[in-house]
């Protein structure tokens, strides 16, 4: 791993695929993982493994002041449009001759043969999901709303710890679907619920994983409260609600 400024840069040996319109648009095995964000990397591509024939240059830029200008690329197949963009002159020397695609215009991602979700992996992201006898109470404004030695512990890098638990340890006839989805790379796609407590509404408090990618499968079924905004007691010990982005 290198760190050129603000940005980390890491080599990759797994095989990455873009598609579009039905049509591969970059394959490699040699992809370059990039943080534009703390949070996660973006694959960038050499220019030898990118359909480059499907790209026409906007003449619009990408600013950045640690990476330099990037053109802004249309790429069009089939009757589809995606967005793609490259450091021509890049501040960063490993960048250059490289291509990126907006992960949002594109139609699917793969590592290997696997579809990956939302955005690139992080590869120092790490998920252990542990069965725990421990007793897990939740509050909402003095209000038990969840009580169970039946939780699942989340440990996910960077995180807060979650505590997931069964539907029957949690009082879910309080609890109204909402509308919300949210979508993680390493777990799948969420459903949440709002919890209506002593006439007073706290939206997406709450939520589970019907359908969870394979190294999260343990929480199937299960659900979960941010700890940010409920009073968690853990063997009847209450915890310090954590600083995170979801507070």
């Amino acid at each position: 791993m290198a760190n050129r400024g603000r940005v980390r840069i890491e080599e990759s040996h797994k095989r990455v695929r873009v598609m579009l319109g039905g049509e591969v648009v970059a394959d490699t095995t040699n992809p370059l993982l990039v943080w534009e964000k703390p949070y996660y990397p973006t694959y960038y591509f050499p220019e030898s493994d990118v359909r480059t024939d499907v790209m026409v240059d906007t003449g619009e830029t990408r600013r950045s002041p640690s990476r330099g200008d990037a053109a802004q690329l249309l790429v069009k197949v089939n009757g589809s449009e995606g967005t793609a963009y490259t450091f021509r002159e890049p501040k960063i020397e490993e960048l250059a001759g490289h291509y990126a695609f907006v992960w949002s215009t594109m139609d699917h991602w793969f590592e290997e043969d696997e579809e990956v979700f939302v955005h690139a992996r992080d590869p120092f992201t790490r998920i252990d999901i542990l069965p725990s006898s421990r007793r897990v109470r939740i509050e909402i404004d003095g209000v038990t709303v969840a009580d169970t030695t039946n939780a699942f512990f989340l440990f996910e890098t960077g995180l807060p710890v979650r505590y997931y638990m069964p539907k029957t340890d949690v009082r879910m006839e309080i609890m109204m679907p909402a509308d919300t989805r949210t979508h993680c790379p390493y777990k799948g796609t969420a459903r949440y619920w709002t919890a209506q407590v002593d006439g007073e509404t706290y939206e997406d408090i709450l939520w589970g994983y019907d359908s969870p990618l394979p190294e999260s499968q343990k929480v199937l079924g299960q659900v979960s409260f941010y700890n940010e905004k409920v009073d968690v007691y853990v063997d009847e010990e209450l915890q310090e609600r954590p600083r995170s982005k979801f507070a």
